[in-house]
């Protein structure tokens, strides 16, 4: 147990240092996720918490699920969405932004 709260803060902190603007409530749903995804067990906090974010700004504040659903693949719908995740990520404060060439070998599994 105390190893998984020592877990939650330092991912929550590494959060916050990535997404300073980032509500409350959308932290909470970023940090629930990377707490939850077997994939980022043994990541560090703040690769934990950066793949989350990105994975979360994409689902969430984009037409990415919409452009797959469509038939589009991962790489175009990722392409085509690209500008409206890196103005969410901006918004939250995040100074690091996506490339186009950072959706062609993003890794993270969730999407």
């Amino acid at each position: 147990m105390d190893r998984h709260l020592n877990r939650r803060e330092a991912v929550a902190a590494a959060l916050l240092r990535l997404a300073p603007r980032l509500p409350e409530f959308e932290a909470g749903a970023i940090l629930d996720r990377a707490l939850a995804s077997p994939s980022l067990r043994g990541a560090a906090p703040e690769t934990a918490a950066w793949l989350c974010l990105v994975a979360y700004g994409r689902h969430v504040f984009t037409d990415y699920d919409a452009l797959l659903d469509d038939g589009y693949d991962r790489d175009s719908a990722r392409h085509f969405v690209l500008d409206d995740l890196n103005a969410a990520l901006g918004a939250w404060g995040v100074r690091r932004l996506i490339s186009e060439e950072e959706t062609d070998r993003e890794t993270d599994g969730e999407g």
